[in-house]
């Protein structure tokens, strides 16, 4: 199965699926001699972690993460680093009365056409449980990010009809939403709660502010930093757009609105969200995701079967009423891998 491996010169490959015994990462390009423990990444997969409150899954994974190589004594050592998630909570019998249908939203018709064979219990490898191993691999890139003075930080925008109004960073990790505005967030949980009493899901979208990264990362065609980067975010299931600074807001200005002006202390704007050419400008990089709402909802849905028969389902089972809480930790862990990864391929450039 191609396309389990990202990154070049810092770079992952995740493994298992929803209801396997176990999913994890291996660690490539690791800068060795690095402080790093099993208590720093598990900080992370705590943020990921389901059944953090009324508006997440009920599903209890704890997460725990074990590092089975790439760190003697505390410190890196430069080798792949291995790090292990068991899972424990599966209750793969829930989706035995769905196990030959399509559901709607979801990627059984397509694994299927593709490999001849699919896991149906709760998507296998195309299961959001996918992402924790990317949160343990985007830690390890956060670390070395952190030595190099950049911070990442992602929340929740907006959900269904509801958006922020105010930017309060101190409030994201104080509200279940992970939300920027704590009188936003409140509307937010109360709407979630009255679309999974019903039955149903909503989307969302979530922002990411990167401060820190120094002008000249990225390349001028193919590799550019801001290709990557919705490289890889488009690559988490749920994504299904992006945008950069002003993003689409910028089909409706002119080139004297849109354009950032300079001076002798910088860049009068940042419509461009920080990167200029494909290569960043040293401004804070921005971006905007948006989420779809989960697919598994206990709605009457029409669909079909394997056997080409036209059926109604419901999807029962324990699922996230809206991505987007969670989500955030995985877009921090994808922007760091990405980062780390083109600071590495700078100072490779450099040294040629």
């Amino acid at each position: 199965m191609a396309g389990n491996t990202f990154g070049d010169i810092f770079k992952i490959t995740t493994f298992g699926e929803s209801h396997g015994a176990a999913v994890g990462v291996i660690v490539d390009g690791v800068t060795p001699g690095v402080e790093l423990d099993e208590a720093y990444i598990q900080k992370q997969m705590d943020r990921r972690k389901p059944g953090q409150s009324s508006v997440t899954t009920s599903r209890k994974e704890y997460d725990t993460i074990h590092i089975l190589s790439g760190v003697f004594e505390g410190r890196t050592t430069g080798t792949p680093l291995f790090v292990m998630l068991h899972n424990q909570d599966m209750r793969p019998s829930a989706y035995d009365d769905i196990q030959h249908a399509f559901r709607p939203g979801h990627a059984d018709y397509t694994y299927l056409h593709k490999y001849g064979i699919r896991d149906h219990r709760g998507s296998g490898r195309a299961s959001g449980r996918e992402t924790a191993a990317r949160v343990a691999g985007g830690a390890v890139a956060r670390k070395l990010l952190e030595r190099r003075g950049v911070q990442v930080v992602a929340y929740t925008k907006q959900i269904g009809p509801i958006a922020c109004g105010t930017f309060d960073e101190s409030v994201i990790e104080q509200n279940a939403v992970r939300a920027c505005d704590p009188e936003a967030a409140e509307a937010m949980i109360r709407h979630i709660e009255e679309l999974a009493a019903v039955g149903d899901s909503s989307g969302g979208i979530v922002e990411c502010r990167i401060r820190g990264v120094m002008p000249g990362l990225g390349e001028p065609a193919f590799d550019k930093l801001d290709a990557e980067l919705a490289k890889a975010m488009l690559s988490i299931g749920a994504v299904k757009g992006i945008e950069f600074g002003a993003g689409f807001a910028a089909a409706t200005m002119q080139g004297s609105e849109h354009n950032d002006g300079m001076n002798r202390d910088g860049f009068l704007s940042n419509h461009a969200g920080g990167i200029l050419g494909g290569i960043s400008t040293g401004q804070e990089i921005v971006f905007r995701i948006a989420v779809k709402p989960t697919s598994s909802i206990s709605l009457p849905q029409q669909t079909m079967n394997v056997h080409g028969d036209e059926q109604t389902i419901q999807t029962f089972g324990r699922h996230d009423p809206c991505i987007c809480p969670r989500i955030v930790p995985v877009v921090e862990a994808m922007a760091c891998l990405v980062l780390e990864d083109h600071y590495k391929r700078q100072a490779a450039m450099l040294n040629e």
